[in-house]
């Protein structure tokens, strides 16, 4: 009995080893694999100015911040009085991006070449409009303040 008690006692002991054996990963192939995994074209929180602070879901959160440069672009515009010699509906997309650091800059502006004759100023209001503002915060992806781009459709009618 002492010798098969001893003798399982020593297979269990040399046969054990390897179910105690842990494999190595390193964290570059962790970090490769969580890589991998991110969206890179969505952000966890959009940009904000300071009236879009409270807003909680991310489909709001980028409603705000959009209808906020919106009704700043069409504010300006209105202001300065445009008459046309023609009627006028066209688009204007103006490309914008949010820095890391929360700057809000205008990539470029893409308008027709017959809106521009009608509007030469167009352009320079439409810059001033955007200078006037200014985020409170960037957007977030996975806590870290990110850089993002948007294009925003500015639809110039008139009567």
């Amino acid at each position: 009995m002492k010798h098969s008690f001893l003798l399982i006692f020593l297979l269990l002991t040399v046969t054990s080893c390897q179910f105690f054996e842990t494999e190595k990963v390193s964290s570059e192939s962790i970090y490769k694999e969580e890589i991998k995994t991110i969206d890179w074209k969505d952000v966890d929180r959009y940009p904000s100015f300071s009236n879009c602070e409270n807003e909680l879901e991310k489909p709001e959160q980028k409603d705000c911040f959009i209808n906020t440069i919106s009704s700043q672009l069409y504010k300006s515009i209105n202001h300065e009085g445009i008459i046309a010699s023609r009627d006028i509906y066209d688009t204007v997309r103006v490309n914008f991006q949010v820095s890391s650091a929360g700057e809000l800059t205008i990539v470029n502006i893409k308008m027709d070449s017959l809106l521009q004759r009608e509007f030469p100023k167009l352009e320079t209001w439409i810059l001033e409009s955007v200078d006037s503002l200014r985020p409170v915060a960037p957007a977030f992806k996975r806590g870290i303040p990110v850089r993002t781009q948007f294009t925003l459709p500015v639809i110039i009618k008139t009567n």
